[in-house]
């Protein structure tokens, strides 16, 4: 998979020091993966999660770090590209007004 934003998830890893570690993990089995469809991503990523954006756009919600952060990615199995859009503490992710962003 090809890694939009690649850098900004460098620059996630550098503000969550207890992060960065796992940031650096989900990114090497991301660029290895060559997902098809969802089952594909459960196979590298068992606990990832499917939801639909405000905008009605499905995104994939990865547990970082022993679950303490969400990466929140749009993925495009046809184009093999995985568009990073949010990095939270499972806390700014279970308030409800960030689930609606």
């Amino acid at each position: 998979m090809r890694i939009i934003a690649e850098a900004t998830v460098r620059e996630w890893a550098r503000q969550h020091a207890a992060a960065g570690p796992a940031l650096e993990h989900w990114l090497a089995l991301t660029r290895r993966a060559r997902w098809g469809g969802w089952t594909d991503l459960r196979r590298t990523f068992a606990r990832a999660d499917a939801v639909l954006a405000a905008s009605g756009k499905p995104v994939v919600v990865f547990n970082i770090a022993g679950n303490r952060y969400r990466l929140i990615a749009a993925v495009h199995y046809n184009r093999q590209t995985v568009n990073t859009l949010r990095f939270l503490t499972h806390g700014q992710y279970d308030q409800e007004q960030t689930k609606d962003q």
